[in-house]
């Protein structure tokens, strides 16, 4: 427990304006360890009536893996933007390009006591609805998951997959609502995790 709090001490204060992060939890480690590591931060501000994603990458170096500390309670609607950004930066500058190096997602694992997480380097985010082709899966900030118009609790999600009788994999969309929480994403990304037998996603909407 003391280490897992040193961890946790040192993510939140180990930028100069001394800012705190508040990361998302969850109960699993998708990874545990990431070396050769540049950290961005994406902070919760207010600014009067107005949240503000306040984005500090001044440390990000382009050949090594980012780790997006980015604050739990920040809605998708600024998070993802700001994200976009930094990826097509980190894409487009081929001098420095390393094909090795990821982008991750941290969070906290609440079981392991540690730091983890999630790899997202292939995803391509679209601030728009996709077409309807495939199966559509719209995760919702009511914690619930629209399958093809058929909604249902989060928990059903992976047994309904299951059920579904497919004679070839299927395109899988996946779609989040724009208002929910950071911290609501990681955890539905998380469950997406378990969903890559059926399909590999690379697009995801955010509307």
């Amino acid at each position: 427990m003391k280490y897992f709090t040193l961890i946790i001490a040192f993510l939140l204060f180990s930028c100069e304006k001394k800012e705190d992060v508040l990361l998302p939890k969850s109960n699993v480690s998708i990874v545990k360890d990431v070396q050769d590591h540049s950290p961005i931060y994406i902070f919760f501000k207010t600014e009067g009536k107005d949240t503000i994603a306040d984005v500090n990458r001044k440390n990000s170096i382009i050949s090594t893996n980012w780790l997006f500390n980015i604050d739990k309670r920040l809605p998708l609607k600024l998070v993802i933007p700001e994200v976009m950004k930094l990826q097509e930066k980190k894409r487009a500058d081929s001098a420095h390009k390393n094909e090795d190096a990821e982008n991750y997602y941290s969070y906290a694992d609440s079981i392991g006591k540690n730091l983890a997480f999630l790899p997202f380097t292939k995803v391509y985010y679209k601030t728009e609805k996709p077409k309807s082709e495939g199966l559509t899966l719209f995760f919702k900030k009511n914690q619930t998951v629209e399958v093809n118009q058929q909604v249902l609790k989060k928990e059903e999600l992976l047994n309904y997959i299951a059920s579904l009788d497919f004679a070839v994999k299927p395109k899988m969309q996946f779609c989040f609502d724009k208002n929910m929480s950071f911290d609501a994403y990681i955890q539905d990304k998380i469950l997406v995790q378990k969903l890559e037998s059926f399909a590999e996603v690379t697009e995801e909407y955010i509307f």
